[in-house]
Formats: structure tokens, sequence, C-alpha cells
């Protein structure tokens, strides 16, 4: 939340013409029962993720072309499953069956050609959840978010399926300063070749 994915599949969009794709969250029928009761709701929320992002990723595989997404469905497993079940909102039976399916999809699904790994401070994700007030985000204690930001920072040291970009987005507007338009650019092209629209 609030580390600019969304707006980054719109600026690769608009500049190589890479069909985008978003996760869509407010799809999810558990997401307010979720956010008010993450026991009770973790297993069905989750599952609900993991299986609309197998749609999902079944269908970028049959698109022609380059195509982006917004959030992959390693950090549905490896982030958010995995501290829901760390903090014991999803039991161990739960948890086993989520990943039993998690791991079949793996086999079904194709790597990505390249992670784009946004990284900001929690201060500046705090700040960017306020700011686009999103009642469930506000909501969300710190000590969840620490933890999901150290969640992440654990998967992206390991994940070895692709070429991966760190960009700090601390300080980063991609969208209105052509300086850090070039600097985005050039990045992304030394990892992946790509063709302008």
């Amino acid at each position: 939340m609030g580390t600019g994915k969304s707006t980054l599949v719109e600026f690769l969009h608009t500049n190589y013409g890479v069909q985008p794709f978003y996760e869509p969250n407010d799809e999810n029928p558990y997401l307010k029962d979720f956010y008010k009761d993450m026991k009770s709701w973790a297993f069905q929320s989750q599952l609900y993720f993991l299986s609309n992002k197998f749609r999902l990723h079944q269908e970028l595989d049959r698109q022609p072309g380059v195509v982006a997404l917004d959030r992959t469905i390693f950090e549905d497993a490896e982030i958010f499953a995995t501290a829901l079940y760390q903090m014991r909102k999803i039991s161990k039976r739960d948890w086993l069956t989520y990943m039993g399916f998690y791991e079949a999809i793996l086999d079904a699904i194709k790597p990505p050609d390249l992670m784009i790994y946004l990284r900001c401070s929690m201060r500046t994700l705090r700040n960017r959840i306020r700011l686009r007030g999103r009642a469930m985000e506000s909501d969300v204690p710190l000590s969840y978010l620490k933890r999901l930001d150290r969640l992440y920072e654990e998967w992206i040291t390991s994940y070895e399926m692709s070429e991966v970009l760190v960009l700090e987005t601390d300080d980063m507007d991609y969208i209105h300063d052509l300086v850090h338009q070039l600097d985005v650019m050039q990045r992304i092209e030394s990892v992946l070749p790509v063709n302008q629209p």
C-alpha cells in the first residue's frame, strides 16, 4: 500500500504501451470484514485473493506482448498470508491448505521477465495512506505494516525467478519530474529491452 505500484504501472503503460493490469481489491467480499476482525476472516480473504490472482496470472500468460501487473501472486502468499499466519490469524490447518494451493499455482504460471520492487520508508508509506484517505487502509495498525515491510524485504532478498529492479520511491516522482522519468526508463531498459510505442 502506498509505495506507488499503480502509478508505476500507468507510467509503464504510457511510456512503453504495455498492457496494464491492476489488483481488484474492491471486489474482495471479505475485505471489509477482514479489517474489522482479522482472525475470523483472514483465511477466507487470503484464499479469495489467491484464487483471483491465479485467474489474473492465467490471463496475463495468454496476453500477447508485454504486460505489467501492480501486485503479484507471490506477494499474496509470501507476504500477506505469511504475516497473518505468523500473527496466528490463520490456523496451521488452514495454512497448510493455503500453501498447498499456492504451490500448485506456482507450477501452473510463468514467472515474470522483470520484478520491479518499490521501496519507501514507513513514514512516507503512512503519509501516502493518510493522503489518499481509504478508510480500510487508515485503520491498519502500524505493527502490521512493519511486519509486512520486514517480510517484503526478506522475500525480495531471496527472490530468484527473474531479474529484479529496486526503485526507492520516497522522493521519486516519475509522473511529474522529467529527470525521475528518464532515470526510471533508463534503469528499466538496462535490465529489460522494451519497445516504445
